[in-house]
């Protein structure tokens, strides 16, 4: 993935988590542990008037947000296989060029780990897979030899950038207002239906969170576990990352849908992105960003990664 569509999409995949990023997936194994009794669903109530109180609203939010939290440990469990597929657009809109990958993302000592294995869903050629294999012993082999004191350090700096998320993902409560449209089945699931406005004098206190105001939107949420089923959002404003990094313009679009997996935890199953922006102040990107994910499966400590070629 380059770099502009990993920093959209991450920032996407983390407020679309924030704002809480089918029925279980064909084929997904059920080696994961169901999930205790949860609380009992939040029960959105309007008023005389037909407005559901803001409270209400508020903590379903925050469960969800909570529910978010929990989702993002449990992550840290499973492999699965992200096939990012980017349409290039000309100054018409019209398609010019279609490209695509397809990764493997491992566990690997506790770390996310990329491994490509298609490009165009062709198998990668026999010299770039053994570069990849190779990149991922690498990996392995420094894990394995790493220090306790260097192991100490690496989980703090993980840890730290893990408390900025969750501090991100406590803000979005404040950052909208959110009103009740209604309730949809989505992929089987019984969901509200809430569109998310920035709230007015909203005061950031994490800088990421400054995004936040960016955008406009509609959610989908479960009635009885309050976990994300669908996002949709759209910047109503232009986003700059640093000084002449990236702007993102108005009109990005996004949407994120996740899927419920060994009935234990909710994961994305597709995001979809139209980009708009310049890159460093020279370069215009306008394309259809669509990823899907699949084939979660749950890591096995006892699973050995070998390179290519080594018995």
């Amino acid at each position: 993935m380059r770099f502009f569509p990993r920093l959209i999409l991450a920032f996407v995949v983390l407020a679309s988590f924030a704002l809480t990023q089918e029925p279980e997936s064909a084929g997904v194994p059920k080696v994961g542990p169901t999930q205790a009794p949860s609380a009992p669903p939040i029960t959105l109530e309007p008023d005389p008037t037909g407005t559901v109180p803001p409270e209400q609203v508020r903590a379903l939010l925050q469960k969800a947000e909570a529910n978010d939290l929990e989702n993002n440990k449990l992550l840290r469990d499973y492999t699965y296989i992200e096939r990012e597929e980017e349409h290039k657009l000309d100054g018409h809109g019209q398609v010019k060029k279609v490209e695509s990958t397809t990764s493997e993302i491992l566990q690997i000592y506790g770390e996310q780990v990329e491994r490509r294995i298609e490009k165009d869903d062709r198998p990668l050629p026999e010299r770039e897979a053994k570069k990849e294999e190779e990149k991922i012993q690498k990996i392995i082999d420094k894990r394995k030899n790493e220090s306790e004191d260097d192991r100490r350090k690496r989980l703090e700096k993980e840890e730290k950038a893990r408390e900025e998320d969750r501090k991100f993902v406590l803000e979005v409560a404040d950052a909208f207002n959110f009103r009740l449209v209604g309730a949809e089945v989505v992929d089987g699931f019984d969901a509200w239906v809430l569109d998310a406005e920035p709230r007015p004098g909203f005061e950031p206190k994490q800088r990421a969170s400054k995004l936040l105001t960016k955008f406009k939107g509609r959610l989908w949420i479960d009635k009885r576990e309050a976990q994300l089923v669908k996002l949709d959002m759209t910047a109503i404003d232009t986003l700059s990352f640093g000084f002449i990094v990236a702007r993102i313009h108005k009109g990005t679009h996004v949407v994120l849908e996740q899927a419920k997996i060994n009935d234990e935890v909710w994961l994305p199953k597709h995001i979809a992105v139209h980009v708009d922006a310049r890159i460093a102040l020279f370069k215009n990107v306008d394309e259809d960003i669509d990823v899907t994910y699949r084939d979660y499966r749950k890591f096995r400590t006892d699973t050995k990664i070998t390179v290519v070629g080594e018995q």
